[in-house]
């Protein structure tokens, strides 16, 4: 059987000691194997189609693609522990095209005279041009070397098509709040020390899924409780260690004020305080709030607080909320802080939402009756034998594409449920519908539970 990668020279093994001696704590406990790693279940899960690629040393072309923190190089070097195959490591911030070509001629001889493949792992991907990443492409097509590059870059707009058609691309999470738990406790194992549960929490809320930076943080905090209590056997992490090591202050709030805080963030939009709400945006940041919980908040009242009053509200919030998963944060929060901004400072109507209330009211309340027969979708056949579906007036038949016809049951015919207001774009609306409908029902000066 041919040679491991595990195979290493005594030099080798002595550096790696070392290193694991002395570097840093995120480095001192990278996983080895498949069970040490934590998170990714997506894909390292018993039975995902990853884990059993990588346990069956049959892995083919593939981009590792995620956040900084959540295990790309992690899982190369478990791979390169696990693969019969030899192993190779590059760096696209350091590597060129002559060190491409030297690999491939290396990953030719070792095929010829060994029988021997090769993988070759290419850190930050994206980072090769065009002209780099075209000489891999012949030796990835071929098989002569199987790629796995990682990249916390958008493949599809960083890695050139033919190569990334060429690979399988696989997405990795940031790490949810129980993996972080999970990691940060087996950090402070490793360095002989405790913590308490808002300092453990602290670190949770601000590394973002970013489990090297928790790590890290763990080891500064732990050397600032030796320094604050050099005789304690154990030194024990406190909150204000962890502000220190994270230079941030740690803004939380329980089950309660989380409540509180939302009501008066959504209250400050809907009262068009543009500074109240990036004020309180700010606070639930700082505090760790779940950016997509924001980001939802301002969906909903882009359509029940802004409406038809200024109808691109809903797309502004919409927007913000794919940059959120799109994106992330840090830098997602300009664009809650976009969205804050453009909901506060537009017009406001809940006449939608009321209509939808009243519309409601009526389908509990009234009779549900039929659908009038001529807006029944029909075949040609019950409409020649039965009638049913004829009477309807196609409108783009008339001049301005109206023709004026009932559309609902006689049990709820006439009602009215939507009142235009007579702000921004609504008030257009309501003169649209004046001229359409010719009644004064959509008269804008009417209010919403007026009639």
């Amino acid at each position: 059987m041919p040679a491991k990668r595990g195979d290493k020279d005594l030099f080798t093994k002595a550096l790696e000691e070392r290193i694991a001696q002395r570097g840093p704590l995120a480095a001192r406990l990278r996983p080895q194997t498949l069970e040490e790693i934590i998170g990714q279940r997506h894909l390292l899960g018993d039975g995902a189609a990853l884990r059993a690629l990588i346990e069956a040393d049959r892995l083919s072309s593939i981009i590792l693609w995620g956040p900084p923190g959540t295990g790309k190089t992690t899982l190369a070097q478990v791979i390169a522990n696990t693969t019969n195959r030899r192993f190779v490591s590059l760096s696209a911030v350091t590597a060129g095209v002559k060190d491409v070509r030297e690999t491939v001629e290396v990953a030719q001889r070792e095929l010829a005279d060994h029988d021997r493949g090769t993988i070759l792992f290419l850190d930050e991907v994206h980072r090769f041009n065009k002209a780099q990443q075209d000489a891999l492409l012949p030796a990835v097509e071929s098989g002569l070397l199987t790629l796995i590059g990682a990249t916390t870059e958008n493949p599809f707009f960083e890695v050139n098509a033919p190569l990334l058609s060429r690979s399988t691309l696989f997405r990795l999470e940031p790490l949810d709040d129980d993996d972080m738990r999970t990691l940060v406790e087996r950090g402070l194992h490793a360095e002989g020390s405790t913590a308490d549960d808002d300092a453990l929490d602290h670190i949770i809320n601000e590394v973002d899924g970013d489990g090297r930076a928790a790590h890290n943080s763990i080891e500064i905090a732990v050397a600032l409780a030796r320094a604050r209590d050099p005789e304690a056997e154990v030194p024990h992490v406190s909150l204000a260690d962890v502000e220190e090591a994270r230079q941030s202050r740690a803004i939380q709030y329980g089950v309660d004020e989380h409540y509180d805080i939302i009501s008066a963030f959504i209250k400050s939009l809907r009262g068009s305080d543009p500074d109240a709400g990036l004020y309180w945006l700010a606070r639930m940041l700082e505090a760790g709030e779940d950016a997509r919980f924001i980001a939802r908040r301002l969906v909903i009242l882009a359509s029940e607080d802004v409406g038809m009053a200024d109808p691109m509200g809903l797309v502004v919030a919409d927007a913000a909320a794919r940059a959120v998963e799109f994106v992330g944060l840090p830098e997602a929060g300009l664009n809650l802080a976009h969205a804050v901004v453009y909901l506060a400072v537009a017009p406001k109507s809940n006449r939608s939402t009321v209509g939808l209330i009243r519309a409601g009211k009526d389908v509990k309340e009234r009779p549900a009756g039929a659908v009038p027969n001529h807006l029944r979708s029909a075949h040609p056949w019950e409409r020649r034998k039965l009638g049913t579906g004829t009477g309807y007036d196609y409108v783009h038949t008339h001049e301005g594409a109206f023709a004026r016809q009932e559309y609902r049951p006689d049990e709820v015919a006439g009602r009215v449920y939507y009142h235009p207001s007579p702000y921004g774009a609504e008030a257009e609306i309501a003169r649209y519908l004046r001229e359409l409908w010719g009644d004064e029902r959509y008269d804008a000066d009417v209010g919403p539970f007026d009639k």
